[in-house]
């Protein structure tokens, strides 16, 4: 997946913004919370990061498709090897559970405010 590509995919998702900080790494967020990341010192160390469940942080990095994200790996973020190290449509279901899995943490006020009170909010 491109940069752009990635970029669009992230910002698809309700209420997703980005910001640029740490050296010009794109920040993707919702309700000001992060879900992934990209370029800046990613594009330094490797590729791509995002948040994951505890059975896919696991998965990914055994399979070699990932590594423990340099400074989020203890709350289960993880770094593509690559680029392309997934197919779009699986890195795209990865950002599109990053994002449900930050937005179930959001107060339920928080979630009305952003206009995600009806999307469901299952833990991750």
């Amino acid at each position: 997946m491109t940069p752009r590509t990635f970029e669009a995919r992230c910002l698809l998702l309700p209420a997703a913004t980005k910001v640029v900080q740490w050296e010009g790494t794109s920040v993707f967020k919702v309700g000001g919370k992060m879900f992934a990341l990209s370029g800046g010192y990613t594009a330094d160390t490797g590729s791509y990061m995002f948040k994951v469940s505890n059975m896919a942080y696991a998965m990914l990095i055994e399979h070699g498709l990932a590594r423990p994200a340099p400074y989020l790996a203890r709350a289960k973020w993880v770094q593509l090897v690559g680029n392309n190290a997934l197919e779009d449509a699986e890195l795209t279901a990865y950002l599109a559970q990053a994002h449900a899995s930050i937005v179930a943490k959001l107060t339920r006020k928080a979630r009305n405010e952003l206009g995600l009170a009806s999307l469901e909010t299952r833990p991750a």
